[in-house]
């Protein structure tokens, strides 16, 4: 019960900055009726017992299952089956994260159903599962990682000059989207225990970051390749969300309740398939270890339902209505200090950051602290809202206005940061953007965007999870070319007291 206790106690930490921040607004700037308030309350509630027990399900189930796999394709180190399990398990990892199936429901709404959440699952799962392989094929032949970012964003940029704007502030979001609460610890599990096989320790200890920043860009090339085959056509763009007239009653719950059900069963079917051929196949896994990773997948499906039941009934349409009602205020300010807070304390206190810092900790010794590293995020995503709430206020200013400059900067730190650091750097980018951000704070920014004068939804709307997934890599990459120049002072000091 131990662990149990510990996850409520850090998910509860995560959503609670943002049901302060919702009662105090409602007090202060915004007005929201009784019901609605209800609603959210109850919604939050279950958000946060459903991502408790989604999460105890990642480290019961997934983590192990992912380690396993990692093992298993390093002691077999053929090609072929390097290639498959790379393209498999990408594909079904991707299709199962949250945070992916949120924002593609929202891309179907925002576009009246022009750009389908099936087509927006697919596609960034086939792209996150052939990146997948270039991933695996990295660690076990210790191809470099800034060669290959380099490379991969290469292609991206070349691929935005025929892109519709739309499509390019969907693309960088869906990538930040795929990397939620299921795919990070399992993408980690997966290259630990690809790289802990390998002889070179000090190699091994650079690989173990780096799968989270290839198959995000992944996802981007795809939905990139998919707008080559839409350009011409017209989205809706004039779509208002109207927070506040929300009608519930049981039919309406009912519906939640089975649609949930279904896409949550349905989303980890594939990683449920994959765990009883391995039973059942000639793997060895201790009884003891099954029974572990059962338990976790019935928390996973469990946790998975309760939270989009909580999303949906009352926790996205609640940061959609006060992003309304701030625009109407047209203050531009109170936008971009609202915006600030609120990503500063949505990345604080993400479950997926919570995992990777850890893991920073412990892989290098203690050498890179948390404290630092989420002082370097804090800082990055809350100036990355604030700076997409620029845009939505000055529409001359457009999403690649943002990221060409971004990612140069990004991929010339990943020449100088220490290459452990840019490994973090490119992870912590693919982290930042979790279930907070891809429903709170994603329906906050429509909202806004939906409501402030001569703004766009579509336009507008989307690019906000781009920013929060590019700020991080340079704020990180920064803070590792601060330790090396530390690291340099320190050793000539030792130098010149010898």
């Amino acid at each position: 019960m131990n662990i149990l206790h510990e996850k409520l106690k850090e998910v509860t930490s995560s959503v609670a900055p943002i049901v302060l921040i919702v009662i105090l607004l409602n007090f202060t700037i915004v007005s929201i009726n009784f019901s609605m308030l209800g609603f959210f309350l109850i919604g939050s509630i279950m958000v946060i017992f459903g991502l408790t027990l989604f999460l105890l399900g990642v480290d019961l189930g997934i983590a192990p299952l992912g380690s396993l796999l990692g093992n298993m394709i390093a002691k077999k180190n053929k090609l072929v089956i390097v290639i498959l399990a790379g393209l498999i398990l990408g594909f079904f990892i991707s299709i199962a994260e949250p945070g992916l199936l949120i924002f593609a429901n929202q891309v179907g709404l925002v576009t009246l159903g022009e750009i389908p959440s099936l087509t927006i699952l697919v596609v960034v799962s086939i792209g996150m599962g052939i990146t997948m392989i270039l991933g695996f094929l990295r660690i076990l032949y210790n191809l470099p990682l800034y060669i290959i970012v380099n490379i991969l964003y290469v292609i991206i940029f070349f691929l935005a000059i025929f892109a519709p704007a739309e499509f390019l502030a969907i693309a960088f979001d869906a990538s930040g989207s795929t990397t939620g609460i299921l795919a990070v610890p399992f993408m980690l599990a997966l290259s630990v225990g690809i790289s802990l096989l390998k002889k070179d320790n000090k190699s091994s200890e650079k690989d173990s970051f780096g799968m989270i920043s290839i198959t995000s860009a992944g996802a981007i090339i795809a939905i990139m390749i998919l707008s080559l085959f839409n350009i011409g056509r017209e989205f809706a763009s004039d779509l208002i969300l109207e927070g506040d007239n929300i009608l519930i009653n049981f039919e309406f719950f009912k519906t939640i309740v089975k649609n949930s059900s279904f896409e949550s069963f349905m989303a980890l079917l594939p990683l449920l398939l994959i765990f009883l051929i391995m039973i059942f196949s000639k793997f060895k896994i201790e009884k003891r270890e099954i029974r572990r990773m059962s338990f976790g997948f019935f928390y996973l499906i469990t946790g998975l339902i309760l939270f989009f039941i909580g999303v949906n009934l009352g926790f996205m349409k609640m940061g959609g209505l006060i992003g309304e009602q701030i625009a109407n205020y047209n203050n531009q300010s109170l936008l971009l200090i609202i915006g600030f807070i609120l990503g500063m304390l949505t990345i604080i206190a993400e479950p997926a950051v919570y995992v990777l810092t850890k893991q920073i900790e412990e892989i290098t010794a203690g050498y890179v602290k948390r404290r630092s590293v989420l002082i370097a995020l804090s800082l990055g995503v809350g100036l990355a809202i604030s700076l997409s709430m620029l845009r939505i206020m000055h529409t001359n200013i457009n999403l690649w206005h943002y990221l060409l400059p971004g990612y140069i900067i990004s991929l010339a730190l990943s020449f100088i940061a220490p290459k452990l650091f840019v490994g973090i750097a490119f992870d912590a980018g693919g982290v930042a953007t979790g279930p907070m951000t891809a429903t709170f704070i994603l329906a906050f920014t429509q909202g806004v965007a939906s409501t402030f004068p001569n703004s766009n939804i579509l336009r507008d709307g989307f690019g906000m999870i781009a920013m929060v997934a590019m700020m991080p890599i340079i704020s990180l990459q920064i803070l590792g070319v601060i330790f090396k120049i530390k690291l340099r002072k320190k050793v000539g000091l030792e130098n010149e007291g010898n």
